[in-house]
């Protein structure tokens, strides 16, 4: 296959991949359908219980029952298809400033003035001034010196509801959660995924976003606003490619 089919795919490469935008001129970004995902999978859908629950008649004929529909039940999420809400509240600042100098200076010299008589035999054969009584000598100098800054700023507040999609054997609860809301035409999503512990979900079935483990919370969007500030296929590729 010669250039010119390389080149020829290529292109052709970059057009296709170009498509799926042409199609998306417009028309307004569609959201996502939550039929499909792990959320509504979980609720469905129940975990086989280890053991049958035999229920307790005296239970029945109490005025106070210990169920979470009562007045003293705990209503917090517990288990798998339960919801809770995950409250983002991101305000984070840093600044590192750094600076470094550093100078050095050296020298050498060394000559054979006397070495059996060698160097006087040898300087007579030298050009007009050459001795050995300074053969080599060496002078070095270098200095360098460095600053650098560091400067970040970041707030974000949201309350997104998740939903208990796994209940780990000991205890710990995987959460996921997702929203997406459409202004105009752009569509801003916010994705929640983590472990959380039972304890530290609140009286109010809430749970703060440092006391989940391996959270990954994305905040971005899709549509015309996203669309100007993407670069286009062929900046991409440029930038990656050059290396300059």
């Amino acid at each position: 296959m010669n250039t010119r089919a390389y080149v020829f795919l290529i292109l052709a490469a970059i057009s296709l991949s170009g498509c799926g935008r042409l199609s998306e001129i417009g028309q307004t970004p569609d959201l996502t359908s939550p039929a499909d995902g792990n959320e509504v999978f979980a609720m469905n859908v129940r975990p086989i219980p280890d053991a049958r629950d035999v229920p307790d008649r005296a239970e029945g004929a109490s005025l106070w029952t210990s169920g979470r529909a009562s007045l003293l039940g705990d209503r917090r999420a517990s288990a798998r298809g339960d919801i809770l809400t995950v409250v983002i509240e991101i305000d984070d600042s840093a600044e590192f400033s750094n600076s470094s100098e550093r100078e050095r200076s050296g020298s050498e010299q060394m000559g054979i003035p006397n070495l059996f008589g060698l160097p006087q035999r040898v300087d007579g054969l030298l050009t007009q001034g050459g001795s050995l009584g300074e053969a080599v000598e060496f002078d070095s100098a270098s200095s360098s010196s460095g600053e650098g800054a560091t400067r970040r700023n970041e707030q974000l507040t949201l309350r997104v509801a998740a939903t208990i999609t796994e209940v780990l054997q000991n205890g710990v609860l995987r959460i996921e959660g997702s929203q997406e809301v459409r202004v105009n035409n752009e569509v801003r999503e916010l994705l929640v995924t983590g472990y959380v512990r039972p304890e530290d979900i609140s009286r109010q079935n809430a749970i703060e976003y440092d006391r989940i483990a391996a959270a990954r919370i994305s905040y971005g969007g899709r549509g015309l606003i996203t669309d100007v500030q993407r670069p286009r296929y062929g900046q991409e590729i440029a930038d990656t490619i050059l290396p300059f």
